[in-house]
C-alpha cells in the first residue's frame, strides 16, 4: 500500500498554471524562489522564500516551487559553477584560496575542523558573489520561460 506523499514538484509545477495570479506575478515569484535556491543556504531556503514573499507580497506557493526547483542533484553544479564565477570576479592577489582548495582536493581526509573553518571563510565571499550572478541568471531565465509559458496557456484557454 502507497503511503500518501507530499505533492510532487510536477504537481506544484502544474498548479502554478492555475492561481489566479497575472501571469507577471506568478513568473516574479517563481524567479525570486529561483534566485534564493541558489543561495548556499542550504536548509533555510524555503523558510527565507515564504519571508521574503510575505515581505514583498508575492504569491508564497509560487516562490516556494521555485525554491525547489534547484534539486539536490543539481546543487554540486550550481554551487560549483558559483564558486568558480565567484572566484573570477573576486580576487585573490595572494594565490590563498587556490592552495586551500588544491589542498582540499589533494587530502580531502586531512582536514581538521579549525582548517575547514578557514576554507569556508576563503571561499565564502567568493561563492557568494558567484551564488548571486548564477541566481540573477537562473532567475531571469525562469522569469521568461515561466510568463511565456502561463501567458500561452492562459491566451489558448481564454480564446476556446
Amino acid at each position: 500500500m502507497r503511503r500518501p506523499s507530499a505533492p510532487r514538484l510536477r504537481d506544484r509545477a502544474r498548479a502554478l498554471l492555475h492561481l489566479d495570479d497575472p501571469p507577471a506575478a506568478i513568473a516574479r515569484a517563481l524567479a525570486v524562489g529561483v534566485f534564493i535556491s541558489c543561495t548556499p543556504l542550504l536548509g533555510l531556503q524555503t523558510i527565507l522564500a515564504i519571508l521574503i514573499a510575505t515581505i514583498f507580497r508575492l504569491n508564497r506557493a509560487a516562490t516556494v516551487t521555485g525554491v525547489w526547483l534547484n534539486l539536490p542533484w543539481f546543487a554540486p553544479f550550481v554551487y560549483g559553477g558559483a564558486l568558480k564565477v565567484g572566484a573570477a570576479l573576486v580576487p585573490d592577489p595572494y594565490g590563498v584560496r587556490e592552495a586551500w582548495l588544491t589542498y582540499v582536493v589533494e587530502h580531502p581526509t586531512r582536514l581538521s575542523w579549525s582548517q575547514i573553518l578557514v576554507l569556508l571563510h576563503e571561499v565564502s565571499v567568493p561563492l557568494l558573489v558567484g551564488s548571486a550572478v548564477i541566481g540573477a541568471a537562473a532567475a531571469l531565465a525562469t522569469y521568461v520561460v515561466a510568463f511565456g509559458i502561463i501567458w500561452a496557456r492562459r491566451t489558448r484557454r481564454s480564446a476556446s
